[in-house]
């Protein structure tokens, strides 16, 4: 890599990840620091964002950054034709850091690899989504008080969901206790079910979603069954509905329990859920811009 980009969880030591967790925490104190003033933030979104690329530019903006880029590739040159690999050799030569979101496996990777200046990856495809990852991490910390032996039920699209396979990877530093709870067409891949075994990660994995299941759970990670991943919309159809947690399941579940979900949500949450104490995922997204400021400052070596 030319520069200190931030492509994949796997990058990072446990020790990496809690300075940046610190890091966030005082952006949480004190959001607004003008530390980046002159510098500019490109945003690429090849792909539709909301939290992710409205955080992003946030962060850039409270940190005192200008911000250049599109939220839509169909508005960039890239309906031209013009490849992924010129695009970034272009913006790179306009901004300092670029965040970007795109369709294909490997793509941040990549354009770390051309660019001339760090890299963000804010989503490649169903592979990783790592800084997601970090304000899962933060939300998981400020909520449990540690990220230590925890029970993690990660629930729904585990097949496609790069949000769960990044959180597994980087949960292999805190000792965790997974739970697989998803339809057979959508179960955790082989993959990452071999990563477990190797980092001796129990886990578990079930079909089943109700009361009894997640009696014991931490943190109850739910996830969107995503219809861009299917090739086949029958396929979807099948599965779209599968789990849906409602907030009578919740009565039995441990007074710690936090429920987080990376958003936009559909229907596998009822809005019945979101007035119980439990439910997090607001927060968690709220999370998101103190995350992507510390990360931000990180890849241009800036210390606060």
């Amino acid at each position: 890599m030319k520069s200190k980009s931030f492509v994949s969880i796997n990058d990072l030591s446990r020790e990496k990840i809690l300075s940046l967790l610190e890091t966030a925490e005082k952006f949480e104190e004190n959001p607004n620091r003008e530390v980046l003033k002159g510098k500019i933030v490109g945003s690429l979104f090849f792909e539709p964002s909301t939290r992710t690329r409205l955080s992003f530019e946030t962060a850039a903006n409270r940190l005192g950054a200008s911000v250049i880029g599109f939220s839509d590739a169909a508005t960039s040159s890239a309906t031209k034709g013009e490849t992924l690999k010129d695009t970034i050799m272009m913006v790179s030569s306009y901004a300092d850091v670029i965040a970007m979101r795109h369709k294909l496996e490997g793509a941040a990777r990549y354009a770390s690899e051309v660019s001339q200046v760090p890299i963000i990856n804010a989503g490649d495809g169903a592979n990783q989504h790592p800084s997601q990852t970090m304000l899962d991490l933060y939300s998981i910390k400020k909520t449990q008080g540690t990220l230590e032996g925890l029970k993690i039920h990660l629930v729904g699209d585990l097949k496609y969901g790069r949000t769960v396979h990044s959180l597994l990877h980087a949960m292999r530093h805190f000792n965790p206790t997974f739970c697989f709870i998803s339809p057979d067409e959508l179960r955790m891949p082989e993959e990452y079910r071999l990563f477990c075994k190797k980092n001796n990660i129990p886990f578990t994995e079930t079909t089943e979603f109700n009361e009894e299941v997640i009696a014991d759970a931490d943190i109850i990670y739910m996830t969107r069954v995503q219809r861009e991943r299917f090739s086949d919309i029958m396929e979807y159809e099948k599965v779209k509905n599968c789990y849906r947690l409602t907030n009578a399941m919740l009565a039995n579940t441990k007074e710690n329990l936090r429920i987080l979900h990376p958003l936009p949500r559909v229907n596998e949450i009822a809005q019945d859920v979101d007035d119980n104490p439990k439910a997090y995922y607001f927060q968690q997204a709220q999370n998101g811009l103190y995350v992507r400021e510390a990360i931000i400052c990180d890849v241009l070596g800036i210390n606060i």
